[in-house]
């Protein structure tokens, strides 16, 4: 990611919502209507902080997304990497302990992403996993055609996920444990089909 950031690929900026607050508090969640634990963040203050987001001079008309990261959302998959990574800008809000405020959901964002069946404390790893997945689909932020035979990058004929097939280095034999004969043999075609193999027994 510094790299990518280093050489302009990418850009990734954090903006606090405390930023757009009004009261000498910073106050950016209250108490759920109706009772109940925890706090849930403000709809007044998430529109504020986007509305002057998106409204910023530099980023106005390139193709961009909000994307609301809660449990609640369709469950992160390298499909969804992909289509991500065709955008110039994501917008993620991160949570924190209880939820957003419902109507952030249903009027603000464009999107609702999980990362899987599980509660974390807030957002902010979710995101981290997010810019990281789709960063590195972002032209020239890896070598060419290196992401193209990794885990999750195609698909068998019924249009399940293949895994990467196995990888060996050097030395060719440790404690008796030996690399496959085939990937010794500099045959391609039969290195290559070992590989198509191996993916299919990975996968199931």
């Amino acid at each position: 990611m510094k790299k990518a950031q280093n050489k302009g690929l990418i850009e990734i900026n954090l903006h606090n919502l405390r930023g757009w607050t009004t009261d000498a508090h910073g106050t950016v969640d209250d108490t759920p209507y109706g009772g109940g634990s925890g706090m849930v963040l403000k709809v007044d203050i998430v529109d504020r902080a986007l509305s002057e987001i998106r409204s910023r001079k530099e980023e106005v008309g390139r193709k961009e997304r909000v994307i609301l990261l809660s449990p609640k959302g369709r469950r992160l998959n390298q499909d969804i990497v992909k289509e991500l990574a065709e955008y110039d800008r994501l917008i993620l809000l991160c949570g924190h302990y209880e939820e957003f405020d419902e109507r952030i959901r249903e009027n603000l964002v464009d999107d609702d992403i999980s990362l899987g069946d599980f509660v974390l404390t807030g957002g902010e790893i979710p995101a981290m996993a997010l810019v990281d997945s789709v960063s590195r689909l972002v032209p020239g932020v890896l070598k060419e055609g290196s992401p193209d035979e990794e885990s999750f990058m195609q698909k068998d004929e019924n249009d399940e996920f293949l895994l990467e097939y196995p990888q060996y280095t050097r030395p060719v034999e440790y404690k008796g444990w030996k690399v496959p004969e085939v990937l010794q043999s500099g045959h391609h075609g039969e290195i290559k089909k070992w590989r198509d193999e191996k993916r299919d027994q990975v996968k199931n």
